[in-house]
């Protein structure tokens, strides 16, 4: 090997080996093998050092359940989340649970306390239409002084006397003060208040249904961001795994009689050295963005533990009659209904006179003379709109309208929605198969015997992080596939 070191270093390929060998060594920071610490394999046999070039080989992940966390399910932004652990290198090691954990909190995605507080406003809305059901009752004090006489000056004749006398006959008083305290309970209006109610109750519930939504979005884009990375690194992998090969062969051919011809190298080495430029610019750039997901340096090192593949069996009846009950689309269209009918029994309410019980106390000190110091008075108040020439009529037709139209949505929404969760649970069946596919090839070729040639372990490195990222691939459409399924199904 030394004596074809220095035979190489005198022929016309020298500086192409340099140049391909300096891409590999400056690239090799950025490769980010994924080892889970459990999960050891036999190294293959590193080259020759006088290549510059080693390459560690990459394990094939065992998957282990967990029983507290369903496969399949996103992360709640509720559940706990400590810090991710470093790795000596200097890496965060991650798992996809809590990458989602950590993305899902509300102070790193702002959509997840927005649908809070959409819930929050609904919700008080619906408490400040229930308060209405309570007698209201207020206050009032008034104290007043005056610079005349409120009232008026009666002059009286005394024939028996013969005087004239002058006599007051106050209205109000110069200096009075008046406490009154009222309350007025609603009697025909809770009828329509109740109504109100249901409106509130309804707004309530849709809030609810759709704050969930970010929470699932955030998790699936970080699933998306998570397996695109690990494929990302399994074909960087690949692609110096190759270019390895293509030295060997440089290495092989100038030992030969025969050389090669000067443009098929430098193509070959063009070729290799654009595809390892891209597969590394591809890793950093998914790198930075999960790290911006998750509220890191855009620049941290990422050592990603590959999840487990998370196969469910989902029955199509069970699929469609969950998302018949929790879609958030048919709940939405479910209260609509709720929401018109109640409007309409609203409109139809206006034909009712408005009744209303008051009752108060009074303090009167010289506020009005001729009244008494104090008193209390209680009574009924009725309205009645006699005449308003077929406006009532017409608003409670419009109104009508509205509730036929709303039943129609729910019948159109629910035929969506089945629609949709047959063809989604197909294609998650056929994304399944797909994934046990490459597993059953990732495995077979992880007990494949190597071969005796010179370049054997090369080959089995290229191959395998090939099969491994088709394998993540796969996991990936199947996840993405699940998660659609499951948000059809109403499962945030």
């Amino acid at each position: 090997m030394i004596g074809r070191k220095k035979w190489l270093g005198r022929t016309s390929w020298q500086c192409a080996s340099v140049a391909l060998v300096a891409s590999l060594a400056l690239s090799g920071g950025v490769t980010g093998q994924d080892h889970h610490p459990d999960n050891i394999s036999t190294p293959v046999p590193h080259l020759s050092t006088a290549l510059g070039v080693q390459l560690k080989a990459q394990p094939f992940p065992t998957y282990h359940s967990d029983p507290d966390n369903p496969p399949g399910t996103s992360a709640s932004s509720n559940a706990p989340y400590s810090e991710a652990a470093v790795t000596p290198e200097g890496a965060r090691l991650i798992t996809l649970q809590e990458a989602q954990q950590k993305a899902a909190h509300a102070d790193n995605n702002p959509l997840v306390r927005l649908g809070q507080l959409q819930v929050e406003v609904a919700k008080q809305a619906r408490l400040s239409t229930k308060s209405s059901f309570f007698p209201e009752v207020g206050a009032s004090f008034e104290n007043f002084h005056f610079n005349k006489f409120m009232g008026q000056l009666l002059q009286i004749n005394r024939p028996i006397l013969g005087t004239t006398t002058t006599a007051g006959l106050p209205l109000l008083g110069k200096n009075q003060t008046l406490l009154a305290v009222t309350a007025t309970e609603p009697i025909t209006p809770l009828f329509q208040i109740r109504q109100l109610y249901k409106i509130g109750l309804a707004d309530e519930r849709i809030a609810r249904a759709k704050a969930g939504m970010p929470v699932s979005e955030t998790a699936n884009k970080v699933e998306k961001n998570y397996y695109e990375l690990l494929v990302a690194k399994r074909q960087l992998a690949f692609v110096k795994a190759k270019a390895a090969e293509t030295e060997n062969k440089w290495l092989l051919a100038s030992s030969s009689a025969m050389p090669l011809a000067s443009a098929t190298h430098d193509e070959e080495l063009m070729e290799t050295s654009n595809a390892l430029a891209i597969a590394t610019t591809k890793v950093k750039e998914l790198t930075a963005s999960l790290n911006d997901m998750l509220g890191w340096p855009s620049d941290s090192e990422l050592e990603l533990v590959p999840p487990d593949p998370g196969f469910e069996e989902i029955s199509l009846k069970e699929a469609t009659d969950k998302a018949l009950a929790a879609n958030p689309e048919v709940v939405e269209a479910e209260q609509n209904l709720v929401k018109a009918r109640a409007a309409s029994t609203i409109q139809k309410l206006t034909y009712v006179p408005t009744v209303a019980a008051t009752g108060g106390y009074a303090y009167n000190n010289n506020a009005i003379p001729l009244l008494p110091r104090d008193f209390s008075f209680i009574g009924m108040v009725a309205t009645y709109n006699l005449f308003d020439f077929g406006k009532r009529e017409h608003t409670i037709k419009g109104a009508k309208a509205q509730a036929e139209m709303a039943e129609l949505a729910v019948q159109l929404t629910k035929a969506k929605v089945a629609a949709s969760v047959k063809n989604s649970h197909l294609e998650l069946e056929r994304l399944r198969q797909l994934s046990e596919l490459t597993r059953r090839l990732a495995s077979a070729i992880q007990v494949q015997k190597a071969s005796y040639e010179e370049n054997s372990a090369v080959n089995s490195a290229a191959k395998k992080a090939k099969v491994e990222a088709e394998m993540f691939q796969a996991d990936l459409d199947y996840r993405q596939a699940l998660a659609r399924l499951k948000t059809l199904m109403g499962e945030l």
